[in-house]
C-alpha cells in the first residue's frame, strides 16, 4: 500500500497536513474546563475554546475569592477560534475557594477550584 505522500509533491504534502490539522482543531462551541489539577497547589491549569466565528472576539478569563472580589486577570485580549490553556500560578494566595470565569463576546461561564496549601 503506498502512502499519500508518494502521490503528491514533497513542498504540497506539508501544505495539506497543515490544512487537515487546523479544521480539525477549531472548536464549534465555547466551553471553560475544570482546572486541572483540582484541588492544586499552587500551579493549575486552565482550558478554554473559542468558538469558530470567523473573526477574533474580546476574551476575558478572571479569577474571584469567595467574596467576589477580581483577583487577577488571566486573559484580556482578542482570541481567534481556537483551544487555549493558561498556567495560573496562586502561590501568593491563601488556601481557599476561587471562582473563574470566562467571557468571550456574548458567552460567559464561571467553575469554582480550591486552593490548598
Amino acid at each position: 500500500m503506498k502512502s499519500l505522500r508518494s502521490y503528491l509533491p514533497e513542498d504540497a504534502f506539508g501544505e495539506i497536513m497543515a490544512l487537515v490539522k487546523n479544521e480539525v482543531e477549531v472548536p464549534l462551541e465555547y466551553s471553560l474546563a475544570q482546572n486541572y489539577p483540582n484541588p492544586f497547589n499552587p500551579v493549575t491549569d486552565i482550558r478554554y475554546q473559542i468558538a469558530d466565528n470567523r473573526y477574533p472576539i474580546h476574551t476575558t478569563l478572571k479569577v474571584y475569592n469567595v467574596l467576589g472580589q477580581e483577583v487577577v486577570t488571566l486573559v484580556d485580549e482578542m482570541k481567534a477560534p481556537g483551544v487555549y490553556t493558561v498556567e495560573w500560578d496562586a502561590s501568593d494566595l491563601a488556601s481557599g475557594v476561587y471562582f473563574y470565569r470566562l467571557t468571550a463576546g456574548e458567552y460567559t461561564t464561571t467553575l469554582r477550584m480550591v486552593l490548598m496549601k
